[in-house]
């Protein structure tokens, strides 16, 4: 049995815990303890701490460092920043570094200074790396978001399937984790990083401040509605305030799309997503992480490691590709333990837009995936069972009690069912609309050949030459069949919806007098908003609804004392660029305002504040509450 006492007293110093949350324990007992090891636990459970204190135990022991495998650069700086306002010494080594400081920290890990040093999968797998880690004293690998490792995982990078070979220069226990591991996920991991009869700590997939709900909807219109009406119902629309929200899309320009319609309708929203520049993803995150704009719509880019406690909404304005990228990007709502609200707007068009992003996938196990999430969304029974018994195989998890189908059950069974993919019999008044639109929309000549090549998703160079790759349209028949769309445009010509123009190359247009704007999908009043289409509209007045009665976090007085602290929190931020949670989290603001400690001992006993912090800030803080409290 390994004693803890050690790792528990880190856990208080360094970290101001006073106890391991479920699982930290187990874990951290098996890797002190030299074996391998397996976690999963759920975002927002502190899977971090299940490496970080046993690294600098190991270090306080003189066993060496431990060397953390991370995907993300901005997931190691951040990690690294908060290590060092903590007083460890830890370092990344990483692409965007300059000459010196990559130098100085390669030195530093050679040497042994370092309790922790990050890395990138490609740079832990090259030669000259390794080469130093074999000749450096190392205690431990920790492999974050181990997931990767799985083609069945739906974060997969092909670099972390080299990893193992970092066992053959150093013979250190592997520590593994993961928020999202089904057991077949846990197998490939074991198999991949060639893990030696791990034990595996599984913690509650159980999420019991978290709301969620599945809302059914065919077009953007409707969707755009149900998120204003999210985004005020969680108190989004001031431009300051307590919380923040993300808003997750499946592609570049739907995100683009979606954040201009939110600031169009007065929200302060950004975007972020991979086809941005490395400083514009860098202002976008930084602007979200200050407060400066309270919504973030982004891709699947905006993902690992992404730490803010405060998140109280997260809406899917797009289904994504899996069960487990959903429940991950889900759970980055509330991982402060207040009430937390995720909306999965689904429609049957999503899985053609993610089957389209994933049409490489020759072993179909993005189908299998798509249709356990297609299960999920269409399901009448508690979402947070469902959840929790995709990641571990059992059936026994209680209902939550807070999701839309324990709160409303008859409202859910009211969900459409699921539609067969369009066939060339079934083309009817829908897809006539979409082609009218999209005619309306185009500006030059097109064919009809092209224009049902481009509603489909073709990106052939006819299609691409005339721009239509670029019209909001743009693959929305992608299940359809070229010659049913074909059909229905004659159909249009027939009845004089449509109208021909040219004889030797004929093409199709709106007739003379018809205005495009008439053939725009039309205004749309959903769930206590009022919105144009997908491109934006002024909100009309909130209607209370099924939808706005969700649960959510309700209006919290504000003392001077609060106000003040949060203010110091922010000025600290920008005074030592760190994120403001860094700082402390709110919980230490709400602790503080209730206990209203005079001395540093009576600050000892704040939860979140250890003794690192209160050195840094703790005269700083009696100072503002002696000021600030009557």
């Amino acid at each position: 049995m390994v004693d803890l006492a050690e790792a528990l007293t880190v856990l208080r110093d360094r970290f101001g815990h006073a106890a391991f949350r479920p699982g930290q324990a187990e874990a951290i007992a098996a890797v002190l303890g030299g074996r391998d090891t397996q976690v999963v636990l759920p975002t927002g459970a502190g899977k971090s701490s299940c490496y970080q204190v046993p690294a600098i135990v190991a270090a306080a022991r003189g066993a060496g460092t431990t060397l953390v495998v991370s995907p993300l650069i901005a997931l190691m700086n951040d990690q690294v920043l908060a290590l060092r306002g903590k007083g460890l010494a830890a370092a990344a080594i990483h692409s965007q570094l300059d000459d010196d400081d990559r130098v100085e920290a390669l030195g530093q890990l050679a040497r042994g200074e370092l309790a922790l040093v990050y890395v990138s999968p490609e740079r832990a797998v090259a030669d000259s790396f390794r080469r130093l880690v074999g000749r450096a004293r190392i205690a431990m690998l920790a492999i974050d978001e181990a997931h990767c490792v799985s083609q069945w995982g739906h974060d997969f990078r092909p670099e972390y399937l080299r990893l193992h070979e970092l066992r053959q220069v150093c013979d250190a226990p592997v520590i593994a984790l993961t928020a999202t591991a089904t057991p077949r996920v846990l197998e490939e991991i074991t198999r991949g990083l060639a893990l030696r009869d791990p034990v595996t700590v599984r913690g509650g997939f159980e999420r019991p401040n978290l709301a969620f709900e599945v809302q059914h909807h065919r077009g953007d219109g409707t969707r755009l509605a149900a998120t204003i009406a999210a985004l005020d119902h969680a108190g989004m629309r001031a431009r300051s305030g307590a919380g923040r929200a993300i808003v997750y899309c499946s592609t570049r320009k739907k995100a683009e799309t979606v954040a201009g319609a939110l600031k169009a309708a007065g929200f302060s929203a950004g975007y972020y997503h991979a086809g941005r520049t490395g400083l514009a993803r860098e202002r976008a995150q930084a602007a979200f992480a200050l407060g400066r704009t309270r919504v973030l719509v982004a891709t699947s880019a905006f993902g690992m490691g992404i730490d803010y406690p405060d998140v109280r909404l997260i809406v899917h304005f797009q289904a994504p590709g899996s069960v487990e990228a959903y429940y991950q990007e889900a759970g980055r709502a509330g991982r402060d333990g207040e009430p937390g609200r995720c909306v999965l707007l689904f429609g049957a068009a999503d899985l053609v837009t993610q089957r389209r992003l994933h049409a490489d996938d020759s072993a179909g196990r993005h189908g299998d995936a798509l249709a356990l999430l297609e299960r999920y969304a269409r399901a009448t029974t508690c979402r947070q069972q469902l959840l929790c018994a995709h990641f571990t195989g059992r059936g026994d998890h209680a209902a939550c009690g807070t999701c839309d189908v324990c709160r409303d059950p008859d409202a859910v069974a009211e969900a459409p069912p699921a539609a067969a993919p369009p066939a060339a019999a079934a083309l009817g008044a829908a897809v006539e609309q979409v082609i009218l639109a999209a005619v309306a929309g185009i500006a030059r000549k097109v064919g009809r050949v092209n224009l049902a090549r481009a509603l489909r998703g073709s990106r052939s160079k006819a299609v691409l030459a005339q721009g239509l790759a670029h019209i909001p349209e743009f693959g929305a028949l992608a299940d359809a069949d070229e010659d049913a769309i074909i059909a229905t445009i004659d159909h249009l010509l027939h009845t004089r919806r449509l109208v021909k123009r040219g004889r030797k190359y004929p093409t199709v247009a709106l007739p003379a007098g018809r205005s495009p704007r008439a053939e725009r999908p039309p205004r749309v009043e959903q769930r206590g908003a009022r919105v144009d289409d997908a491109t934006g509209g002024s909100p009309g007045p909130a209607r209370r609804s099924r939808a706005g009665s969700s649960a959510g976090p309700a209006p919290v007085r504000t003392s001077r004392l609060t106000v003040e602290l949060e203010r110091f929190r922010q000025r600290k931020a920008r005074e030592l660029r760190w994120k403001s949670y860094m700082v402390f989290q709110r919980g230490v603001i709400a602790a503080i305002d209730q206990q209203r400690p005079t001395s540093r001992e009576a600050l000892a006993r704040i939860p979140g504040l250890g003794p690192a912090k209160i050195a840094r800030f703790g005269d700083a803080l009696l100072a503002v509450i002696r000021d600030h409290v009557s």
